[in-house]
């Protein structure tokens, strides 16, 4: 595809000024759902706020990828890059281990939230959030033909498979009073961490990693 200039100027701006907002929401995202999960005891919702947090760290090196991409054009990632990669690879394995020992032991337990509101208004937010989030990074991705856009893409596409997980056992024991329920979100989620924790470290690397966008950079 052959795009003149200016406009490829401007789809490079649309892609910084969309990872500034994805690393703006999940700060945001982060302190609201940490701060009510641990008030209402939901270790789902609580879970969902840690993975935002480790997704600020991923998004300051997509934001770094897309400046340098705008300056020189090349896919290949640098140094900052691949550190920031490492750091979220190794904080969602992290995250996950701990999501899997909490969940697992609030089940044996029987632990049961306060409630399960905040997670689904949290979660419900976020699906609208990161639908549009997509729409646009896969618009400027296509545009300017850049696998690692795409790829950012991919990323935020499993950030709102996690918004779905948050909804549906948030759901699910708000009308069920089912208290295992909550846990079993957080394992959900846990699964969702080792997964994006792989695709870092493997993308760190250079290896090709294994989500749907099929980048290698």
């Amino acid at each position: 595809m052959d795009i003149k200039a200016s406009a490829k100027e401007e789809l490079y701006r649309l892609a910084s000024a969309l990872a500034c907002i994805t690393v703006a929401y999940n700060l945001v995202e982060g302190i609201v759902s940490a701060w009510f999960g641990f008030d209402d005891d939901s270790l789902a919702l609580f879970g969902f706020g840690l993975d935002s947090f480790v997704e600020v760290v991923s998004g300051a090196g997509i934001w770094h990828m897309v400046r340098r991409q705008r300056s020189n054009r090349q896919e290949e990632r640098d140094r900052f890059e691949r550190t920031a990669l490492r750091i979220t690879g190794y904080c969602f394995y992290l995250l996950a281990a701990g999501l899997l020992v909490s969940g697992a032991y609030d089940i044996y337990h029987g632990h049961a939230p306060k409630t399960t509101f905040w997670g689904i208004v949290v979660s419900c937010v976020s699906i609208l959030s990161m639908w549009l989030l997509i729409h646009y990074k896969v618009k400027a991705g296509r545009a300017l033909e850049s696998k690692a856009i795409m790829a950012d893409a991919a990323c935020t596409r499993v950030c709102l498979y996690l918004s779905g997980i948050l909804l549906a056992f948030s759901v699910g024991y708000r009308f069920t009073g089912i208290g295992w329920l909550d846990s079993a979100g957080a394992l959900g989620i846990s699964w969702f961490c080792y997964k994006e924790g792989k695709e870092a470290l493997e993308k760190a690397v250079g290896l090709t990693c294994s989500c749907s966008c099929g980048c290698k950079n």
